[in-house]
């Protein structure tokens, strides 16, 4: 069974984040190239980064900086941050009240399929809301976790956008636990115009308590990819 380190990063800054995220990964693509090339080196690592993040705004590569709907001086007056970064998806934001997780996996040691490891992130966030008494689910053709799924009001709970090289993976998933969702309003959120946002506190009338709902979370993702905790 994989062993996957598990580290609660509290409140951090995006760019920190980030910058730790690409330091894990680069070490496991370093190893995967070393190992095929006949170098003695260390086995890949594999890290589950939870987090949350100050306001920030963040534009995948394929993304339209079109549907961030602020200027550098709205940014600063909503105390927000933006960043072009190297993930799939569009534009979608972060901030407190926000679960935030990074797993950092070689899937060569689970399955060789993104597909099948974006479905196993949303079912995580799936299992993980109905333990509140939340429906989520799919909506055909979009990636995340949305409630109301077949109905006339989808509304996205997690989004998810995610690198993979090597079968190495980056970046994760957004999770709206306690979000204010009064930031959803300056972007066009993964670039979809007529679906809303919403979190576990809008839909429950109440705050939840967050470090309980991200054991919640985390527990399922290890259920969910057949993994321990190391």
């Amino acid at each position: 069974m994989v062993t996957v380190t598990y580290k609660n990063l509290g409140t951090i800054d995006y760019k920190e984040a980030w910058d730790l995220q690409e330091k894990l990964f680069a070490e496991n693509i370093q190893r995967k190239i070393d190992k095929r090339n006949g170098i003695e080196t260390k086995e890949t690592e594999n890290f589950a980064l939870f987090c949350q993040h100050p306001h920030v705004y963040t534009l995948g590569k394929s993304g339209d900086a079109g549907h961030l709907l602020l200027n550098e001086t709205q940014l600063e007056t909503e105390q927000a941050t933006f960043y072009k970064i190297n993930r799939g998806g569009d534009i979608t934001y972060h901030g407190p009240g926000q679960l935030v997780v990074y797993p950092i996996l070689d899937l060569e040691l689970f399955f060789t399929d993104i597909g099948q490891y974006m479905r196993y992130l949303e079912e995580a966030v799936i299992q993980t809301i109905a333990e509140y008494g939340i429906i989520g689910g799919r909506v055909e053709g979009l990636t995340g976790v949305w409630i109301d799924f077949e109905g006339k009001n989808p509304r996205k709970i997690c989004a998810l956008g995610v690198k993979c090289s090597r079968w190495v993976t980056m970046h994760g998933i957004g999770f709206n636990v306690n979000s204010d969702l009064k930031y959803f309003n300056h972007i066009v959120p993964c670039g979809i115009e007529d679906k809303g946002v919403t979190s576990m506190q809008q839909e429950l009338g109440r705050a939840l308590d967050f470090e309980e709902v991200s054991d919640v979370l985390k527990e399922k993702l290890a259920n969910q990819f057949n993994f321990i905790y190391g």
